[in-house]
């Protein structure tokens, strides 16, 4: 596939320098098996000429400079959504929510990835479109069944890339390109858009090349969580580790790569916790040679039996999906009656660990190997990550070193809405990235240190003491500074609840008022900006020094009949005002 584009202009911005880089690198990478469809460059550098006008104006748009693939089963508004089997097909009115999160956050979308038929499979060979190959060696798999989104941000292509995950598909392709893949807790991010696998277990996953990027994606696309998770215990991280014959067979070398993560965790101060893997082993089992199946054939079952003869059908897939249509109703509820034991002993067993350490994957197979046996490798590597959807518990694939040259990678599997958590653990694994990873990485690719930081000006019911500062301080955010914006504001008292204030910029007779500037993640940002209620908007406030920073606004239709209470200096002297004396 290649990709004709428009000619450079010196004054282009970010964004715009970005599309034309992702553009270079598809034609340089020709691999034209990753994609579906891909936006002609044209109308994309137009949109990233949008985005960069936006950034210029002082819009805060923590993903500007950023280019993203969506996995073809989830719609992007302008091609078609296939789900890897061109005469399902259609075309969308809208982009699905992850999609307009990400593009509301400054990212731009370059087009559709391949993936396994319907999202079937975990190998990235079920499509018509091709098998895609590993993007360290081409004589391997990619994994499925986000296949295409995955290699595209191993090689570069993109920064991050929208995948789904029901038995492992945004875990698998991680592992396999050196990549990272988080898979939220169930029902997070909304599935509307997404051609279903199986409904009641899809969830919309993220890829990128570093834990901080993944995490930042998440918290645009994630809705907000109406109650978090429950408080950490005190003490060091606990790290659940089963024993090693639990693990089963296991390619070459993964053994002792597996215990070498594990011995990165321990010397980073975490504890480790034994954990028998019984019950999750059962639960993985449940997934196929189960009831559960019968959810694929709900999906698209009739689709696949009227067009049986359609040369786009892949028959792994046409067998797999057809096999639900006899499952008797009452097998369904013994299976959801085993599942709710199996649930609780494994989470007995998970106990108060952080999370579950385990190799995403037993190992790695060549296309051959799949080629020759397509159910049962497809089977093995499923059988770390089958159970963790049917569990309900969120996850995150990290790379964690290399075998004889290709990427290993570990999975951490927490509790429902411990994704930060998870997050923080795989920053402590510090692996470096996988060989295509670094050799196609530009500078949006490098993981920092530590996750970015971002500044927020808050002026109401956010600061300090007030009904909303908790939001901030569960979010790992610190206090920077008290001081007071530029003198181009106005503040109108909000008839919302709690009661909170609006800041609007004037073009003219504006004042000071009081604020405080807090320091948290910038993926922290992201759930926060997620969750805010109208007319409640982020935006760019320039301080009393001169400086601009992230902060509360509000939309100025809000205002109408809102009280002006500019006069008393800020929110708290308008409180202290409205006190009996």
């Amino acid at each position: 596939m290649t990709a004709a584009g428009a000619a450079a202009e010196p004054a282009a911005g970010g964004a715009v320098r970005r599309v034309r880089e992702a553009y270079r690198r598809i034609d340089q990478a020709d691999r034209p098996e990753v994609w579906i469809g891909l936006r002609p460059q044209d109308e994309v550098e137009r949109e990233a000429a949008g985005v960069d006008a936006r950034r210029a104006a002082g819009a805060y748009l923590p993903l500007a400079g950023t280019v993203f693939a969506v996995k073809g089963n989830i719609d992007l508004a302008g091609l078609p959504t296939t789900a890897g089997c061109p005469s399902f097909a259609y075309l969308p009115e809208a982009d699905a929510p992850a999609v307009a999160r990400l593009r509301a956050a400054g990212s731009v979308p370059l087009g559709t990835t391949n993936l396994d038929q319907f999202a079937t499979g975990l190998v990235g060979t079920r499509s018509p479109y091709g098998a895609v190959r590993s993007a360290v060696d081409p004589a391997r798999v990619s994994g499925g069944s986000s296949s295409g989104s995955a290699v595209a941000v191993a090689l570069g292509l993109v920064d991050l890339a929208l995948g789904t995950d029901t038995a492992g598909s945004g875990r698998v392709p991680a592992a396999f390109n050196g990549v990272v893949g988080l898979k939220p807790t169930g029902g997070v991010v909304p599935t509307t858009g997404v051609v279903p696998a199986c409904r009641s277990l899809d969830c919309v996953s993220v890829f990128a090349r570093s834990v901080d990027v993944a995490e930042l994606a998440y918290g645009i696309v994630a809705d907000p969580v109406p109650v978090g998770p429950a408080p950490r215990r005190p003490g060091p991280w606990r790290i659940a580790v089963p024993a090693p014959e639990q693990l089963g067979e296991l390619d070459e070398g993964w053994p002792a790569a597996y215990l070498a993560a594990v011995d990165r965790l321990t010397a980073a101060g975490a504890e480790r916790a034994d954990i028998d893997l019984a019950p999750f082993g059962a639960v993985a089992r449940m997934l196929y040679e189960g009831a559960f199946v019968a959810e694929r054939y709900d999906a698209v079952g009739e689709f696949i039996e009227k067009q049986a003869a359609a040369p786009d059908l892949d028959p792994v897939v046409r067998r797999i999906i057809t096999a639900g249509r006899d499952i008797p109703a009452h097998r369904l509820y013994r299976d959801l009656a085993e599942l709710s034991r199996l649930r609780d002993l494994a989470l007995a067993e998970l106990g108060e660990a952080d999370a579950l350490l385990l190799p995403t994957t037993p190992g790695h197979p060549t296309l051959a190997e799949v080629a020759a046996d397509p159910v049962g490798a497809n089977s093995r590597l499923g059988r770390f990550t089958n159970s963790t959807n049917l569990l309900g518990l969120c996850a995150i694939a990290v790379p964690a070193g290399q075998v004889r040259g290709l990427p290993f990678g570990v999975m951490l599997i927490g509790r429902p809405h411990t994704e930060s958590r998870l997050a923080v653990l795989a920053r402590l694994l510090a692996a470096p990235p996988a060989p295509a990873a670094a050799q196609t990485s530009g500078p949006t690719a490098a993981a920092p240190a530590g996750p970015p930081m971002v500044r927020l000006a808050v002026l109401g019911a956010h600061l300090t003491g007030q009904p909303l500062n908790g939001q901030l301080l569960a979010l790992g955010a610190t206090l920077a500074s008290s001081t007071r914006t530029a003198p181009d504001y106005r503040l109108y008292a909000l008839d919302t609840a709690p009661a909170k204030p609006g800041l609007v910029r004037v073009p003219s007779g504006g004042e000071s008022v009081e604020a405080e500037v807090w320091e948290l993640p910038a993926a922290g940002l992201g759930t926060l900006t997620a969750a805010l209620p109208e007319p409640m908007a982020i935006g760019s406030v320039r301080l009393a020094d001169g400086s601009r920073v992230a902060g509360f606004l509000c939309e100025p239709a809000a205002l109408a009949g809102a009280e002006d209470i500019t006069g008393y200096g800020g929110w708290r002297g308008y409180l202290a005002a409205r006190e009996p004396s």
